[in-house]
C-alpha cells in the first residue's frame, strides 16, 4: 500500500477531526520553530554571560601583572587564591602561573597556550575533566618592554544545565500548548459546525415530506446564510420534483380510470352468463382497445413528464383533427338522453400536435361535457390565423360563477357532492399539455346556456 493511501486511511473521517489535526500540525510546526529559536538565543545569551564572566576575571588578574620592566612580574595580593583559580599567566610564550589542579601538558593548558600565542583577545571551548565543557578566554597585556597574557577558564556545566532545564521546560510547555490547542480547536469547530448539523437534519426532514419550511438567513453568519440559501434552493427543487411526481401520479390515475372501467365492465358483462363466440370476440376487442388506450395514455404522460424534467419542448407532430374527434365521440360512454356529435367543419383540418396528445387534451373536456349535459354535446373545429380552435359545448348548468377562478387549479371541484368521483385533475392536465406545445385551454364564462371550453392548438 502506498504512503498516500496509508495517510488517507489514517486521516480523521470527520471535518472536526481534520480541522483539529490541521490546527495541531500548524501549531506543532510553529512551536518547533519558536522553541528552536528560543533555545538558540538562550545558548548564545548564556555563552555571552560566560564570556563576560571570563573577561571580568581576566581583567581582575591583569591588575596583578606588572609589564613595566623588561620581565613580567606577578604582584602578590591578599586574594591570590581566588584570582589564581583557573587562571594562566604568560610572559610571552613562557608560562608563569597555572591553576594548581591543572597539569602542564593537560588539554586545558594546551588550549591556554594556543590562546596566549595569538596575542589577541580570543575564546574557545574544550572538554575538561569528565568531558565537561570548559570555556577559556585570553586577555593580552602589552608593556613598554614586555608582553604578557592572561587566560581564564570557566566550567560551563552550570550554564549547560540551565540551558537543558530551559529546553525541557519549553518542551513541556509545547506539549501542554499542543494539547490545549487540539482540545480548544475541537470544541470551537464542534460549536461552529453545530448549526450546520442542525440545518442538515432539518433539510433532511423537510425534504422527505416536501415541507414549506425554509431557513431564516437573516439570523445566520454570512457563510451559514449562503449555505441556507443553497439548501433552500435544493429544497425548492425537491419540492417541485415531489409535486410533479404527485401530479403525474394523479394524472395517470385520472386518465387511466376510464379505459380501466371499460375493461372491468366488459369482464363483468362477459362473466355474467355464457356468451357466444361473437360476443366473446367483441369483448376481447373492447378490452384490447382499452388496454391500447391505457398504453397510449401512459406513453403520452410519461413522455411529457420526461420532456418537462429535461426542460425540452414537446416533440411536434401533425394530426388531422376531425377524424380524431369523430373517433373520440364514438368511444364516449354517453347516457341515453345525451347526444354527442362533431359539427361539420373544414375538411383536412391539421394541427401541429401528435394524435395521442390531442386526445389527452380534448378527452377531459368531452368527459366533463357528457357528464353535465342535459341533452347534447357539440364539438366544433375551425381554422383561425396560425392555429386550430376546437370548441366543446354542452347544454348543462355551466360552471358556477364563484368557481370560475379555480376551474383550472389541480384538485378543485365545483361540487364535491355531485355524485361524480372525479379528482379535479382533468382540466388542469388538458391546459398543461396544451400550453406545453404552444396552445391553450380556456373557458368562456359569457356563454349561455351550458358551458363552452375552447382548445387552441398550433396549426400544422
Amino acid at each position: 500500500m502506498s504512503p498516500y493511501r496509508v495517510l488517507h486511511r489514517l486521516a480523521p473521517s470527520t471535518l472536526r477531526g481534520r480541522l483539529s489535526l490541521v490546527a495541531l500540525t500548524t501549531a506543532a510546526l510553529l512551536m518547533t520553530v519558536l522553541t528552536v529559536a528560543f533555545n538558540v538565543v538562550m545558548d548564545r545569551h548564556l555563552q555571552h554571560q560566560a564570556d563576560d564572566e571570563l573577561s571580568n576575571r581576566a581583567a581582575a588578574v591583569a591588575t596583578t601583572v606588572d609589564t613595566r620592566a623588561s620581565r613580567v612580574r606577578v604582584l602578590e595580593t591578599s586574594n591570590d587564591g581566588l584570582l589564581d583559580a583557573n587562571v594562566w599567566i604568560y610572559d610571552g610564550p613562557r608560562l608563569l602561573e597555572k591553576p594548581p589542579s591543572t597539569m602542564a601538558g593537560s588539554p586545558l593548558t594546551q588550549a591556554a597556550d594556543r590562546l596566549a600565542a595569538r596575542h589577541t583577545p580570543a575564546c574557545t571551548t574544550v572538554d575538561g575533566h569528565g568531558h565537561q565543557p570548559v570555556r577559556l578566554c585570553s586577555r593580552p597585556l602589552h608593556g613598554r618592554h614586555a608582553a604578557a597574557a592572561v587566560v581564564a577558564a570557566l566550567d560551563l556545566g552550570p550554564y549547560r544545565s540551565s540551558a537543558n532545564t530551559l529546553l525541557l521546560g519549553s518542551l513541556i510547555l509545547d506539549a501542554v500548548m499542543l494539547a490545549c490547542t487540539y482540545m480548544l480547536t475541537r470544541l470551537a469547530v464542534g460549536r461552529a459546525l453545530r448549526p450546520v448539523r442542525t440545518m442538515t437534519d432539518q433539510a433532511t426532514q423537510w425534504s422527505a415530506v416536501g415541507s414549506d419550511e425554509r431557513f431564516a438567513a437573516e439570523e445566520h453568519p454570512a457563510e451559514l446564510a449562503r449555505l441556507g440559501a443553497s439548501l433552500d434552493s435544493l429544497l425548492d427543487r425537491i419540492r417541485t420534483v415531489l409535486r410533479h411526481e404527485r401530479q403525474l401520479t394523479g394524472e395517470l390515475s385520472h386518465e387511466l380510470r376510464t379505459p380501466l372501467t371499460r375493461i372491468v365492465i366488459e369482464l363483468d358483462w362477459w362473466r355474467a352468463r355464457r356468451r357466444s363466440e361473437a360476443e366473446t370476440r367483441a369483448t376481447h376487442e373492447v378490452i384490447a382497445e382499452a388496454a391500447q388506450s391505457m398504453r397510449t395514455i401512459c406513453d403520452t404522460l410519461l413522455n411529457d413528464a420526461r420532456e418537462n424534467a429535461l426542460n425540452q419542448p414537446t416533440a411536434p407532430g401533425t394530426t388531422d383533427v376531425v377524424p380524431v374527434l369523430d373517433r373520440m365521440i364514438q368511444r364516449l360512454d354517453t347516457p341515453g338522453e345525451v347526444k354527442a356529435a362533431v359539427a361539420p367543419g373544414v375538411p383536412e383540418l391539421e394541427a401541429g400536435v401528435a394524435p395521442a396528445l390531442l386526445e389527452r387534451i380534448v378527452s377531459p373536456l368531452l368527459a366533463n361535457a357528457v357528464r353535465y349535459a342535459r341533452s347534447g354535446v357539440t364539438v366544433a373545429a375551425v381554422r383561425v390565423p396560425g392555429a386550430v380552435r376546437i370548441d366543446v359545448v354542452d347544454d348543462g348548468p355551466g360552471v358556477p360563477e364563484s368557481f370560475v377562478g379555480e376551474l383550472f387549479q389541480p384538485g378543485r371541484r365545483a361540487d364535491d357532492g355531485d355524485g361524480h368521483d372525479g379528482a379535479g385533475l382533468g382540466l388542469p392536465l388538458a391546459r398543461r399539455l396544451a400550453r406545453a406545445i404552444g396552445g391553450d385551454v380556456s373557458y368562456e364564462p359569457t356563454h349561455t346556456p351550458g358551458a363552452r371550453f375552447t382548445v387552441s392548438l398550433p396549426a400544422a
